[in-house]
């Protein structure tokens, strides 16, 4: 395996950086919120960036997460003002990387290393360098320039065209399932970071692999 993976491409938010991490600050401005509000913010996120992809109605991830945010607002009764809203916002730039990324991804030196995400480079940018992960990195791949979302297969081809890596030679690693099979639909040898331990998704594909936690991906790599 390590003779033929010559680039690991990461997902950014969930696989490295822990979305879920504002539930600190949520809990902070909604007492006993925190969590409800964090899990129906992140799931209008991700359901508007495929909306916005089918409609062909793109609006960058920055706007898709403040949208994703006013509507969970909305529907658990939280008022929501420009501070608040604001903090929040600025929480998504913070987002604590998960604790075994470091060393993970230090371990993996010697290859190509990249995030491809739905992420904007005004969001990604500061989330990486925040996190002390920018040196580690050859590339931070963002859709924007396509407007359009993952797990449409152009999206996947950005790294191959960043990276000059064949498709066969890229790993991909994603903690979300539906993101795993998009990159294994394309063609790249996928790495599921399965940390809920949930099924695989009735897609008619499945990851090559699947990890509890990235720190089990080098010994992965490196085993052949």
């Amino acid at each position: 395996m390590s003779a033929q993976i010559k680039a690991l491409v990461f997902d950014a938010y969930g696989t490295l950086f822990d979305v879920h991490s504002v539930i600190r600050l949520c809990d902070e401005l909604w007492p006993g919120k925190g969590s409800a509000l964090s899990q129906l913010w992140r799931a209008k996120q991700l359901e508007y960036s495929w909306q916005r992809s089918l409609m062909q109605r793109y609006e960058d991830f920055t706007r898709v997460t403040d949208a994703g945010l006013r509507y969970a607002c909305k529907a658990l009764g939280l008022p929501l003002d420009d501070a608040r809203r604001a903090r929040l916002m600025d929480a998504y730039l913070h987002l604590e990387p998960y604790p075994e990324v470091r060393d993970a991804l230090e371990r993996l030196a010697g290859r190509k290393l990249a995030i491809l995400s739905n992420g904007s480079p005004a969001m990604l940018e500061p989330v990486v360098a925040n996190a002390g992960l920018a040196r580690t990195l050859d590339a931070v791949i963002s859709v924007d320039g396509l407007r359009i979302y993952k797990p449409d297969p152009r999206v996947y081809a950005l790294a191959v065209e960043k990276l000059g890596v064949p498709t066969g030679a890229i790993g991909f690693v994603s903690s979300n399932c539906w993101d795993a099979l998009g990159a294994k639909s394309f063609g790249f040898r996928v790495f599921w970071c399965n940390r809920a331990a949930m099924p695989v998704d009735e897609l008619g594909v499945a990851p090559d692999h699947e990890l509890r936690s990235l720190a089990e991906l080098p010994a992965l790599i490196d085993a052949a």
